[in-house]
Parts: C-alpha cells; structure tokens; sequence
C-alpha cells in the first residue's frame, strides 16, 4: 500500500488506533492532519512520524460542531485538498441502561454519532472533487466496533452508537455510488483492542468491585476470543490503511471486522 502524496485526515488521532494509523501512513509517506482534544498528545505523535513536516495538527473537539470547517480550511491551506477521510473518534460509556444518565448518552451520540455525520458533511465537497482524479476515487473510513453487531450487558449506549455508524456508512455508500460521487465508503470493527480508552473503561469496572485488575479483565476477554488473545492498535490500522488504499477500489458499503473470530461464534 502507498500513500505518496496521499492527504489524510484522522479524527481522534491522539492516542490508541488513531495513534497507530497516524505512524502507519506516515511511514508510507502520507500528508497527514491530525485531530483530537489532546494538543500535546497530537504534538508527540507528529515528532514521531516519519516526516514531521507532512504532519498538521489541529485540536478538535467535536462536539464544536462550528470548528470542523476550521480543519478543511487547514487542508487546503496546507496541501489543496482531502483524499481520505477516516473518522475514529469516539468515547465509551459503561452503564445499566436504567442507571444511564441521559447527559452521558447525548455525549456518546454526540462524538460518536453526529461527529462522524458531521466530518462526512464537512469533507463530502473536497472528498469528491479529489475523487474524480483517480480511478480508486477518494475513501472515507468510519470506525463502528463489533459493539455495532452484536449486543452486550451495560453498554447500550455504545452499542447504539457504534450500530448508528455502521448503517450511516452503508447509506452514504450507496448514496454516493449511485449518483456516481467518487467517494467509498466503508466501516471497520474492531474487536477488544488494548487501549489507553479500553484501559480507563476497564479501570471503571475495577473501582465498582467488577474485579481485582484490568489485567483479570483482559485475561477474561482473551480466554472468550477465539484466538485467545485481544487485538492491537497496529492489528487496526493495518486494516484501515488498506481500506484507505487504491488496493480496496472495489470496496464500498463493507464491514471490516478485526476481532480475533469475536463475532464468528
């Protein structure tokens, strides 16, 4: 896969998937623009891309929903256009649906649901001008989770959002198939992958008496993966990075499920 020249932009790019895609693309020689809430974290990671120049940070948080215009702005600013969209942000929230604060599902639905409507509304114009110049077109890559397939105890929340990205990502496929826009569209899912967020849910979980460690959590989630074992941020962005290549040209309205067989049994 080769991104020379390519212009990326990764939501949530501050830390776990979004962390390992940025490094990934950058090591294929991508232009990258990065945003998150964390500017300091964006800023490490830019220092540990391959080419730090090819690499704009912009501090987003999307639930200001008037800044994503000041990230497309940057973009044609810095490099004339998007080619690859790839919206993974997103927040957990763990809770009984009748304990669930309605503030904590709005926040959810905020970030996880109308962020990535938004970045798709927000880039579409650009994503499709670039798209016509190549015969891949360009690719916008949304970041459900296996949490949109198939349901699980106190997650509801997520569950509901990460279900709302999938069938988001097939509408728009189609939509702009049949009209001929030059923009795939295409949803991947991760399953249980160790990250600084996976962490701080997990962390919850262990201050409510749920268990001893995250380590005893992990080791549980492993033992009910049919490979034995959770996944990693690299494991992915691999995933995501062929999705966001020309290789997948044929490929539009699909889940890409990356669970270690979670979701086979």
């Amino acid at each position: 896969m080769h991104f020379t020249n390519k212009i990326i932009w990764i939501t949530g790019a501050s830390s776990g998937i979004g962390k390992a895609l940025a490094i990934e693309l950058a090591n294929n020689n991508a232009f990258l623009i990065l945003s998150s809430r964390k500017k300091q974290d964006l800023a490490q990671i830019q220092k540990a891309c391959k080419n730090p120049e090819n690499v704009k940070i912009v501090p987003l948080d999307l639930e200001k929903y008037d800044k994503l215009e000041e990230v497309a702005k940057l973009a044609i600013a810095a490099f004339g256009r998007i080619d690859i969209l790839v919206n993974n942000a997103g927040v957990d929230c763990v809770s009984p649906v009748e304990e669930m604060a309605f503030e904590d599902w709005r926040r959810i639905m905020s970030i996880n649901v109308d962020g990535v409507f938004l970045g798709v509304k927000t880039a579409t114009p650009l994503l499709a001008k670039t798209g016509a110049q190549t015969p891949a077109g360009s690719s916008i890559i949304n970041i459900s989770s296996i949490m949109g397939k198939i349901g699980y105890p106190d997650t509801s929340a997520y569950n509901a959002g990460k279900g709302a990205v999938k069938l988001f990502s097939k509408a728009i496929a189609i939509e702009f198939a049949t009209k001929r826009t030059p923009i795939r569209v295409n949803s991947v899912h991760p399953g249980f992958i160790r990250t600084p967020l996976f962490d701080k849910g997990m962390q919850r979980m262990v201050d409510q008496g749920v268990a001893e460690s995250i380590d005893d959590l992990v080791a549980v989630l492993s033992e009910a993966t049919p490979n034995g074992r959770m996944g990693t941020p690299d494991e992915i962005a691999n995933a995501i990075a062929f999705l966001a290549s020309d290789d997948s040209s044929y490929m539009t309205g699909s889940e890409v499920v990356v669970d270690g067989g979670w979701t086979a049994q």
